[in-house]
């Protein structure tokens, strides 16, 4: 049958537009939304508010906010009070490949005065604290079926056994760290909330997401006064604004205004923005600076090289063991007005590994390895391979 130039031509051009729309829309900027607990996990209740009603409003208004973008493909774990099992909510974020995972808590505490927010990152620790939060969120597995099957054995009750950090989990942590400081950012800076810091855990719902992921805990569900503002209608708008504009700020750093055109996953992305120092007396804040060394206090190294990178700071210390909890052999790089302070210089993997390990036995419970080769900062992974 004789088909006409013009005809063809027709269909071409309807070809390419499908083809281009369908391109454009795979190229937003996913985010997966878990509202933590649902239906008989009822999570944290104090004075008559129930976490897992909380959780799931501020979800769906993040959400809503999300969605108003275009360029920006929101999907839930749960957009209903239904049990969902911690693994599958990671797998949820996991099977369509989402750029970020943000799962919402609420604190709690038996001593009523506690208060303020905090963001949480997926890493081990040997911090008590941090390890009861991990416990007491990770303890909803054993309402799952089959869960010591379904977890190798893993005891919810000893958070600490969670192994298996993997280097791609590792290669997530720097972003992860940017999205929790600009989290906490709004929450001290536009809402006036206590702010906790950021902080790592062995949390199971985070562990298996293969993107840059964190749990939010909102606010003390068992402060009076803060738990009934969790469980306002006012409260829920102002704390679902918050989170919406920190992933905004996010996603305009790492993938730009407009679809993002990056084919590389977020981790891999070195050109990092400052981040606010937020950090408090008590637990270490974590910052993100530009990449590109700007200062060092000795000679750039040839070859590849790990350092462990301890803080950062908009303040220049000096570089002197005092300051840092008696660690020696510390370098210090300046970008953006941020300086960076890393422990360590070694070719072998595995030493610096065991310099991570010491940097955590002095109190830098969030530090992690960073890898450079001839000076310029490249990707954890590529520098083992």
């Amino acid at each position: 049958m004789y088909i006409s130039n013009k005809i063809k031509v027709s269909f071409l051009v309807l070809f390419c537009a499908l083809t281009f729309s369908g391109f454009s829309q795979n190229k937003k900027f996913k985010v997966t939304l878990d509202a933590g607990h649902g239906a008989h996990d009822f999570g944290a209740v104090y004075h008559g508010h129930i976490e897992k009603n909380i959780t799931l409003a501020v979800t769906l208004k993040v959400g809503k906010i999300l969605e108003s973008q275009p360029s920006v493909e929101v999907n839930y774990t749960r957009k209903t009070d239904v049990f969902i099992d911690l693994i599958e909510r990671a797998n949820i974020a996991n099977r369509v490949d989402a750029n970020i995972f943000v799962s919402m808590h609420c604190n709690a505490n038996k001593n009523i005065a506690a208060s303020g927010t905090e963001t949480f990152l997926m890493g081990m620790t040997k911090n008590a604290s941090n390890l009861a939060a991990a416990k007491k969120e990770n303890q909803v597995i054993t309402l799952e079926k089959d869960y010591k099957q379904k977890y190798e054995g893993y005891d919810p009750n000893a958070p600490e056994t969670l192994i298996g950090m993997t280097l791609m989990q590792e290669e997530f942590l720097e972003n992860s760290i940017a999205l929790a400081s600009k989290i906490q950012d709004r929450f001290t800076i536009d809402l006036g909330k206590k702010n906790r810091g950021l902080s790592q855990a062995p949390f199971m719902v985070l562990h298996k997401a293969y993107m840059p992921r964190v749990l939010i805990e909102m606010g003390f569900i068992s402060n009076i006064t803060e738990g009934a503002l969790l469980d306002s209608e006012e409260g829920q708008n102002e704390i679902a604004k918050a989170i919406a504009d920190a992933i905004m700020s996010y996603k305009r750093d790492y993938f730009g205004n407009g679809d993002t055109d990056e084919d590389e996953r977020p981790s891999q992305k070195i050109n990092e923005k400052p981040i606010r120092d937020t950090s408090g007396p008590v637990k270490e804040t974590l910052k993100i600076a530009s990449e590109t060394p700007k200062e060092t206090n000795r000679d750039t190294p040839t070859g590849t090289v790990f350092k462990v990178q301890i803080s950062a700071s908009s303040k220049k210390i000096e570089l002197i063991p005092s300051n840092f909890k008696g660690l020696r052999n510390i370098s210090i790089t300046n970008g953006s007005g941020i300086y960076k302070y890393m422990y360590g210089e070694t070719t072998d993997f595995n030493e610096a590994k065991k310099n991570l390990e010491e940097a955590k036995s002095k109190g830098y419970n969030s530090a992690f390895l960073i890898a450079f080769k001839n000076g310029n900062r490249i990707d954890i992974q590529e520098a083992v391979k």
